[in-house]
Parts: structure tokens; C-alpha cells; sequence
């Protein structure tokens, strides 16, 4: 009784393989689509939709809209998102609470856009760029603000 079964398992394993044979035989002698892609030349068309990292906007006189409200620092489920703030002379001769630096951590983000929803001046947004690889991981955790930036006029 066992020879038989051993028989029927081996005819069970050669009709699967020829059978996934000729799936790949057809693909090979019917090559109509190109299904692969030249990667580092030809980059897919990304979803209009998909989140790959935060940044921050600036404009052509290297300004922004954050205020340093914190409340994406507070809306960001793991920490992900650290603001230092200052506080600046107005010509008023007030102190205004500004931006020293924003910093992310993208080795942390999950990507969740809860940032980008909790900002109240849509200081921040999620770019589409997904080529994170680097060898030291410290290269992860970026300044969001340019060197120099300062908040729009009117902005509050």
C-alpha cells in the first residue's frame, strides 16, 4: 500500500511542475506586456495619494508657514516630530514665540499624515519621495526648516 501512494505522490508532483511550466511557457513565447521594470531609469508613477515623508514648504523668499504651535508635535502618535522654539523682538518691541528648529525623525514615522491633519496653517505636507536607504541611521532625522527661514507676513 505504500508503494502505491509514493507512486501517486510523485505523478501529483511532476503534473504540478508541468503545470506551472506551462504557465511560464506561455509568458516566455507570448511576451506581448513588459511586466519588468528598469528601476533606477524607470520610476513608476506613484499614486497621487501615497505618503512618503514629511517636509516643510517654503516659499522663493525662504519662508514658511509654521507658527511652532506644536500641535503636529502633539498629534504625532510616537514622537515623531520635535519642535524648538524661540522667542523673537518684534519691531513692536514684543516677544513672539517663532520656530529654531524642527526636527524629524523619519526613522520613526509611520507615515500616518495625523501631522499634516493637526497643522492649523498647512505648514507641512507629505511629499512622495520612498528612496530612504542610507547606511547611518542618524542621516534619518532631518531639520525641516531651511537655514535662515522665517514666517510669512500675515500668518499667525
Amino acid at each position: 500500500m505504500g508503494a502505491i501512494q509514493y507512486i501517486k505522490d510523485i505523478y501529483g508532483a511532476v503534473k504540478s511542475l508541468l503545470v506551472g511550466m506551462k504557465q511560464t511557457g506561455y509568458y516566455f513565447t507570448h511576451h506581448k506586456e513588459i511586466i519588468t521594470q528598469n528601476y533606477p531609469e524607470e520610476k513608476q508613477q506613484l499614486a497621487e495619494r501615497f505618503r512618503g515623508e514629511v517636509v516643510m514648504t517654503h516659499d522663493s523668499n525662504n519662508e514658511h508657514k509654521c507658527t511652532g504651535c506644536t500641535a503636529c508635535e502633539l498629534a504625532c502618535p510616537n514622537g515623531t516630530i520635535k519642535i524648538v522654539t524661540k522667542f523673537e523682538q518684534t519691531p513692536e518691541g514684543k516677544k513672539k514665540k517663532a520656530i529654531d528648529k524642527f526636527v524629524y525623525h523619519l526613522e520613526l514615522c509611520t507615515m500616518c499624515n495625523l501631522c499634516v491633519v493637526a497643522c492649523p496653517t498647512d505648514a507641512i505636507k507629505m511629499d512622495q519621495a520612498f528612496e530612504h536607504s542610507v547606511f547611518d541611521r542618524s542621516q534619518l532625522t532631518k531639520v525641516l526648516n531651511k537655514p535662515g527661514s522665517k514666517i510669512m507676513e500675515g500668518v499667525e
